[in-house]
């Protein structure tokens, strides 16, 4: 008998609540596939778009630059979102001062609330499905075992009942009831396996955007980001070298 024709005569030969379980382990299977896939495709999507655009930023000839390209563009990875909204908080403290409650304190404060509203926002979304692959990794065992434990019951009921205990006889449904201990391992193996590998691309992603957000919050401070004229960075650049050098001669 194949595995075909046992998990047939095992729906045949179970009740209402092993074909129930049995069509539970089916929808989990299908849910975890599911985002197995959305989340291959959408962690491509984000390094493959963010490789893009860091390319741009750090070739950019200003902050100014990278700013009109997206407001041009909308920006579709995590980095492009973070230096869109650090660039408008900027320039918007800049711009109109402390207004409201979500504008108080310094500069240097709204802009470190800003970049890390918009990083809890990224890792919020990176996290969206990681929920639903734990849950279904740590329950189809269990589903799969207690279906197992219900038809090696009603297995034992039924040998009982046709006062039949053979070695042929038992091991036939109980067989087919460990059906469902290895359909509940087949659920679980992939989801566990893709839940490891979506939270470790996460926390790399995460430390390459925090990374990137101190760097982006050291250009906006210098405000490199809010004026254009390369000849105020300059003269702040000679005036570190004049200091340097005053302390070297001391």
């Amino acid at each position: 008998m194949d595995l075909k024709q046992s998990i047939n005569h095992f729906m045949t030969q179970t009740d209402g609540v092993g074909q129930a379980l049995f069509i539970l382990l089916i929808i989990m299977s299908i849910a975890s596939w599911y985002f197995v896939a959305v989340k291959a495709w959408q962690g491509l999507l984000v390094r493959r778009r963010s490789s893009q655009f860091l390319t741009q930023f750090w070739n950019a000839a200003s902050l100014d630059d990278v700013a009109q390209s997206l407001h041009q563009h909308p920006a579709k990875d995590p980095f492009a979102h973070l230096t869109y909204h650090a660039i408008n908080a900027s320039r918007h403290h800049a711009e109109h001062g402390v207004q409201r409650l979500n504008e108080a304190g310094s500069a240097s404060e709204f802009l470190t609330r800003a970049i890390r509203r918009v990083i809890d926002e990224e890792t919020a979304q990176l996290e969206w499905g990681l929920t639903a692959l734990a849950s279904i990794a740590s329950t189809a065992p269990f589903v799969g075992l207690f279906g197992t434990v219900w038809g090696v019951y009603h297995a034992l009921v039924g040998i009982g009942q046709n006062g039949q205990g053979t070695l042929d006889q038992i091991a036939g449904p109980v067989g087919e009831a460990l059906i469902m201990t290895g359909l509940g391992l087949a659920v679980a193996i992939p989801a566990v396996l893709a839940y490891n590998d979506c939270v470790r691309s996460n926390r790399l992603l995460l430390a390459q955007l925090d990374a990137f957000a101190h760097d982006l919050f050291a250009f906006l401070a210098t405000g490199s980001a809010i004026n254009s004229h390369t000849e105020t960075v300059n003269q702040s650049i000679a005036n570190e070298y004049a200091v340097a050098a005053a302390m070297g001669e001391r």
